[in-house]
């Protein structure tokens, strides 16, 4: 693989090079376990003496070639998947924080992942403090704690829309020595590269634009690499692993020390491996992906600017839009200006009308899921966002009218007759 590859050259070749006489197309491994010829060899994988396959909760042949070529579409060095983008978010942090620590993270994150924040890490003994999209550097800073571990943010919050200003939570993290964790879920990394901006580690539901297709759960982390882990906060990447008779990440994984701990720890105890089939087909998704982004990206724009002009829409929320708040944002940290295929509008006369009208939609279907190729509706704050109080969809930036519209890749003139008939309706 050439590094200088341009992105839509990697999201076709990254990940699986065959060699003479194999199969050009990804194979599919569903195998759980691989044979060898003396016991020494095995020892040595246990060991982490060598790299290769024993079990597939720790590393299959497919998911390795998946998490290769995400880890090179975003510039990382290395990248683990695992069964769903919540597990993602949440061993992420877990491999670095621990009962008794503090994470620094946005309000406006994604309503799955705030409870996963207030109710599951709660209870594990880590405390989550939020701070608002239009904190200040000195904000995020004074909200900073001696026990904090990592400043999480969405680079685009799902459905606030707000797009994380990444060169200020990165200049207040490492003021700390502490990662940055962003959300890549939807620019996805065609549309952006946290890593250039100052991220430290990226995460995604790769069940979303990823995939593209509806078909497949996962999540993957990757590492950018270069993180001084043994500043004194992480001690558990610089201090022997009696598990593994006596490892210690940092002196004996140095290029991914992260990388290599979240799979031999965590994914093996807690065993959140992705499926091979699955990413089978994320790395099938993935080789499309440029140009299904390209295309989500055009209709949403169009979709916001025949919405900004209806009658019977009373505000549009969408990053791309000139004008928008977040617009500045989008030119400089997103490739060609470009803002990903979902957005989000109220109608006139709030959620009852809201209500009406998607239940006369004919091409766009109410799904509880969002960007894949079919164009899709949701109410967040009776679905999706439903176990927030009124103070975390507030902060969430989720109004009681708020439709989530994930534009898919269908002919924009047949999306907008559908929309227009069902505000009318």
């Amino acid at each position: 693989m050439d590094k200088n590859w341009k992105i839509e050259t990697l999201a076709v070749q990254a990940g699986y090079e065959p060699q003479d006489g194999e199969s050009r197309i990804l194979p599919l491994v569903q195998s759980t376990t691989f044979k060898y010829n003396d016991v020494q060899s095995v020892a040595d994988l246990f060991d982490l003496k060598k790299a290769g396959f024993f079990y597939s909760r720790l590393a299959n042949p497919t998911v390795d070639c998946f998490e290769k070529k995400i880890a090179a579409m975003e510039k990382g060095v290395a990248a683990v998947a695992l069964s769903s983008g919540q597990a993602a978010n949440a061993y992420a942090l877990l491999n670095i924080a621990k009962c008794g620590d503090h994470v620094l993270a946005l309000s406006s994150l994604y309503g799955g992942t705030v409870s996963l924040f207030t109710n599951t890490l709660k209870k594990a003994g880590i405390e989550i403090t939020f701070v608002t999209p239009d904190a200040t550097c000195d904000e995020v800073v004074a909200a900073i704690r001696p026990n904090t571990k990592a400043v999480f943010v969405e680079s685009l919050a799902n459905p606030a829309l707000i797009v994380a200003d990444f060169e200020l939570y990165a200049k207040a993290a490492h003021a700390f020595g502490l990662p940055l964790i962003v959300d890549n879920t939807f620019p996805t990394p065609v549309l952006c590269n946290p890593f250039d901006f100052g991220a430290d580690i990226v995460t995604h539901s790769t069940t979303k634009y990823i995939d593209g297709h509806a078909t497949s759960v996962g999540g993957i982390v990757v590492e950018k690499g270069g993180f001084d882990w043994g500043c004194g906060k992480f001690p558990e990447f610089t201090e022997p692993d009696e598990s593994y008779h006596g490892v210690v990440y940092t002196r004996d994984f140095a290029e991914a020390p992260f990388s290599v701990k979240l799979r031999v720890q965590l994914v093996r105890d807690y065993g959140i491996p992705m499926a091979p089939l699955n990413a089978f087909l994320s790395h099938l998704g993935c080789e499309t992906l440029p140009l299904r982004i390209e295309r989500h990206s055009e209709n949403a724009l169009e979709v916001a600017k025949f919405l900004q002009n209806h009658p019977n829409v009373s505000w549009v929320n969408y990053p791309g839009l000139p004008g928008n708040a977040e617009y500045a944002k989008v030119q400089k940290y997103f490739r060609n200006g470009m803002a990903s295929g979902v957005l989000c509008f109220g109608v006139k006369g709030g959620k009852a009308a809201g209500e009406r009208a998607m239940n006369a939609l004919k091409l766009a279907n109410i799904v509880v899921h969002v960007a894949d190729v079919r164009t899709g509706v949701l109410h967040p704050a009776s679905m999706t966002h439903r176990q927030l109080s009124d103070s975390e969809l507030i902060a969430a930036g989720v109004s009681p009218d708020l439709i989530r519209l994930s534009v898919g890749i269908e002919n924009v003139e047949d999306i907008k007759a559908d929309l227009d008939q069902a505000l009318r309706a």
